[in-house]
């Protein structure tokens, strides 16, 4: 072990694996060590012994559950939105070929108790039961707004700056209600919470017809894709990815914690059961430097193994539903996340659902009532915790590059945003994701 590395990567949960692959593309030497035994970290898959350990404290699940190995329960589940960045990073390093991905039947949204779908476009605008009919023809004027919108284009602006103009401002100049805002905001622009409202414009608009767009590629009834046996399979993608181009693999290095620094307080490498790789600069998720990272908040989730859909969701075997805050008289939304063996995550007949939201209380039960109270009859359920942390370290200064924790959300758009940030600041470059996004639709069925 005694070379010298590029960078060492600590950990293999998921924007770990993706800057390892990114990095190893690049030509970097990259090493990639994890203390556990298993691909994923953090995101990692679990079949139902394994779920039942950590959970239950026993490794003998009911029966009638089926076969352990028919399960692969994603411990940080998250749709992927099908034009988003994270496609485009799989198309970039040409990782599709890895994985088989399917679409995702619903997008859905709870509004004043009821479950609806989510209207995307001028035509499902007119027919949503969201709205009344003078509020719909508003909407459908807003959202031919959106569609012809176009950055480089400033006869499509009409007369706004959206860079300058806020939110707030720009949905004034359509009269939309406070109900209207609320589905478009945290459903179509998935914004987490209200701020939005008073910032640029711009990039709600950009997220609605990135939401749109991804509708359209699969005619599907969601702009979201999942691969077939869940998201265990990505970290290992990339992994392979990493490999291909050179980058080494150490799984199961219970001492790979401890991180060396020079008399600057630059890192110079890690140790690992006596042995010090090298290094200029380390890559890591918030467990491997504690004392780099804040906590900056918990998730609080439920998980549940039923034996039916959820309710009022057209039967879809695969679906979001988001509760904004506002419904939920909360700070923050709720999600609503479901799959099943149709994406071979559960054995036949049986649904896999988790109810998650950013923590405003020590109670997940209590608090996460208003999600799990639309799941209907489920077979078991857990709960728990986690805290959230984020880097506060200045990785010029000691080149540590410290990744977020994921956050309660069921889409990954959070999660990419913070690897192309940490990739930025690793390379000094800006990843170009302009890619031909017909080539991951091989992978379709």
């Amino acid at each position: 072990m005694d070379e010298e590395y590029d960078v060492i990567v600590l950990g293999t949960g998921l924007k770990e694996c993706i800057l390892s692959g990114l990095l190893s593309v690049d030509g970097l030497k990259v090493l990639h060590m994890d203390r556990n035994d298993y691909y994923g970290g953090e995101s990692t898959s679990l079949n139902l012994v394994q779920l039942w350990k950590r959970f239950k404290g026993s490794d003998k699940p009911p029966a009638e559950l089926g076969s352990s190995r028919d399960y692969n329960v994603d411990m940080i589940p998250k749709f992927i939105m099908a034009n988003g960045a994270l496609v485009r990073v799989l198309i970039h390093t040409d990782v599709t070929k890895y994985l088989s991905f399917k679409a995702v039947d619903g997008s859905f949204v709870y509004n004043k108790g009821k479950v609806h779908k989510v209207p995307a476009t001028d035509m499902e605008a007119l027919k949503s039961p969201l709205m009344g009919i003078f509020e719909k023809r508003r909407a459908r004027k807003f959202f031919i707004y959106v569609q012809d919108y176009k950055e480089s284009d400033p006869k499509t602006h009409e007369g706004m700056d959206l860079t300058k103009v806020t939110t707030r401002e720009l949905i004034a100049k359509y009269g939309l209600d406070d109900n209207t805002v609320d589905f478009i905001g945290h459903a179509l622009a998935l914004h987490r919470d209200d701020r939005y409202l008073d910032e640029p414009a711009v990039d709600t608009v950009k997220r609605m017809k990135l939401y749109a767009e991804s509708l359209a590629r699969f005619q599907g009834g969601s702009p979201y894709i999942y691969p077939l046996y869940g998201l265990g399979e990505l970290p290992q993608a990339f992994a392979r990815l990493s490999a291909v181009y050179g980058g080494t693999y150490m799984l199961n290095k219970p001492e790979c914690k401890v991180v060396e620094f020079d008399e600057e307080g630059k890192v110079c490498g890690v140790t690992s059961e006596g042995e010090t790789a090298k290094c200029k600069k380390v890559v890591c998720d918030p467990s491997y430097l504690p004392s780099k990272v804040r906590k900056v908040g918990k998730v609080a989730r439920a998980i549940a193994i039923m034996s039916h859909p959820i309710p009022n969701t057209s039967e879809s075997h695969s679906v979001q539903i988001i509760l904004p805050q506002k419904q939920l008289g909360r700070k923050s939304d709720m999600y609503l996340f479901c799959c099943s063996y149709t994406h071979n995550v559960a054995p036949k007949g049986k649904f896999i659902a988790f109810v998650s939201t950013e923590a405003e209380t020590d109670n997940p039960e209590n608090e996460l009532k208003p999600g799990v109270s639309l799941l209907g009859p489920v077979d078991e359920i857990v709960y728990e915790t986690y805290d959230r942390s984020e880097p506060v370290n200045e990785c010029t200064l000691d080149n540590c590059f410290v990744s977020t924790s994921y956050d309660a959300t069921t889409h990954f758009e959070s999660t990419v945003d913070d690897v192309l940030n940490l990739y930025t600041k690793i390379t000094g470059k800006v990843l170009d994701l302009n890619v031909d996004l017909s080539a991951a639709s091989a992978a379709e069925e």
